[in-house]
């Protein structure tokens, strides 16, 4: 395998960029702006389309922004596939969002792929809009494209944008001596979490092993409260502590569950979860102890 990364500096890039070179791959980074050159240089048989803007309040704040990057990004990566003339063509891995699903009926649980697309927000609505791109440009020029639709991942190096690595490195500091005041936001809210590492595996068994033009969740099935994770990490911190809520991490259009199936991918690679919740969370936390003791000797 020679893969091409686009994203590759995000959070979960240099995660993949690493599986694969463990798997003995061939990798390489690329940024978006030198895609052509890239594909001409790298001649690869995957590119892992990573690049994105990730953050929903981001997309609420700057719609056009997110459309640009996520959806017209894809549809300028695929038509830089299609003027590379690369044979055999490279597969397009393409990493969607469990946010095209948006809310749903409690009967539609656990979601699944045959599920119609209702986005909810404009980070959902700009992979639902790239994922339609993709699989038109499989039916119209036969471009190889794999689908993952990924659910919530954690793991160590997340930004604080993000729930359980906010709430980690809050305790952190709360641990380094920081006011014991930890703000949240709706702790009833469920999450399927799965651990970085175990959705790159994913992203590389469906390079690998996934059918042309199909969709595959990538998670694990089971959903937690974010209540739950927090009494999880407030255990293995060690600290007692205020908890309150926060007007501003509070979203009106939220998703109060999401979890899906991950039978088809599964059932097609062979890929199961590897590494369990309890570890993912003591593993964020010790990257935010460590970070919060260098900060606090700065």
């Amino acid at each position: 395998m020679r893969a091409l990364v686009t994203g590759a500096r995000g959070f979960v890039g240099p995660y993949l960029l690493d599986a694969l070179r463990q798997a003995r791959a061939e990798a390489f980074e690329c940024d978006m702006a030198a895609l052509p050159s890239a594909l001409e240089s790298v001649k690869p048989t995957v590119i892992f389309h990573l690049a994105a803007q990730t953050f929903v309040p981001d997309a609420l704040r700057a719609p056009l922004e997110t459309y640009e990057t996520n959806t017209m990004g894809t549809a300028k990566l695929a038509e830089a596939v299609r003027a590379s003339g690369l044979e055999p063509a490279p597969r397009i891995l393409f990493t969607s969002s469990a946010e095209v699903y948006g809310a749903r009926d409690l009967s539609e649980y656990p979601l699944r792929e045959r599920l119609d697309l209702r986005p909810a927000n404009p980070y959902g609505a700009s992979k639902a809009a790239a994922e339609a791109i993709l699989l038109g440009e499989a039916r119209s020029f036969g471009t190889d494209v794999v689908i993952a639709r990924a659910f919530n991942h954690i793991g160590p190096g997340q930004k604080e944008h993000f729930v359980v690595a906010s709430l980690a490195g809050q305790l952190a500091r709360i641990a380094a001596g920081a006011p014991p005041q930890l703000l949240v936001g709706n702790l009833e809210s469920a999450r399927d979490f799965l651990d970085v590492r175990d959705v790159v595996a994913a992203y590389i068994a469906l390079a690998r092993h996934g059918e042309r033009s199909e969709i595959y969740n990538v998670c694990s099935g089971g959903a937690v409260t974010i209540g739950d994770v927090l009494g999880e990490l407030i255990r293995i911190a060690g600290v007692a502590v205020e908890v309150r809520e926060d007007p501003q991490r509070l979203r009106s259009a939220e998703t109060r569950l999401s979890v899906g199936s991950s039978e088809k991918l599964r059932a097609r690679t062979g890929w199961s979860p590897q590494i369990p919740l309890s570890r993912s969370l003591r593993d964020v936390y010790d990257a935010a102890r460590d970070a919060a003791t260098v900060s606090v000797k700065l």
